[in-house]
């Protein structure tokens, strides 16, 4: 087709999934964002590690944290570290920690009935793309449904494996009772 515009954007994968991948994905995910203009950068964590070496990188945006839910590991017990979480504070971070989007209550009945419902099914769906995929689309719609991010503009989400961030999205959020609206709209980066 004639006038037809047309995007090269390049993709980063690594060779191995991981917390080593952690520096490259945080500076991957701030070229990015100078280019489109997005000012918004989520950002999941779980002592709080990934979040405060992310604040190195990722100076002048608004980044926006997302924990482990409270009990994740252990009965009220919130696996976010108070040293790393003073640190966040005190850069103005918000941080949110809620009830995971993508297992919640199906955590439960899944341990309770041995049985799955949809949104486990949208989790695993996701993790053919990677577990930093899944993560990047959960905290977006946890973010986008505690308001802390706009629902007009692209933001970009990180994920992990397991540790650290290896997975870098550009994403247009949606709430979770329109999970089917969120876009991802980029891969930035993610381990092969």
């Amino acid at each position: 087709m004639t006038g037809e515009k047309t995007m090269e954007v390049k993709v980063t994968y690594f060779p191995e999934k991981g917390v080593e991948n952690t520096e490259a994905t945080c500076r991957l995910a701030a070229e990015r964002a100078k280019k489109l203009g997005i000012k918004y950068i989520i950002i999941p964590t779980t002592s709080g590690a990934t979040a405060v070496k992310a604040l190195r990188f990722l100076k002048g945006f608004n980044l926006v944290v997302v924990t482990h839910v409270t009990g994740f590991k252990a009965p009220g017990e919130n696996q976010l570290l108070p040293e790393h979480r003073k640190t966040l504070q005190k850069s103005n971070v918000p941080i949110l920690t809620t009830t995971h989007v993508l297992s919640g209550v199906e955590r439960g009945i899944r341990k309770k009935l041995d049985t799955i419902g949809y949104a486990v099914i949208i989790a695993s769906a996701l993790r053919m793309l990677g577990q930093g995929v899944k993560v990047g689309v959960e905290i977006t719609l946890m973010a986008a449904d505690a308001g802390l991010i706009p629902m007009d503009k692209s933001v970009i989400a990180l994920g992990g494996t397991g540790r650290g961030v290896d997975t870098a999205m550009v994403v247009q959020p949606a709430h979770a009772n329109n999970i089917f609206d969120l876009y991802i709209q980029e891969i930035i980066c993610k381990p092969r």
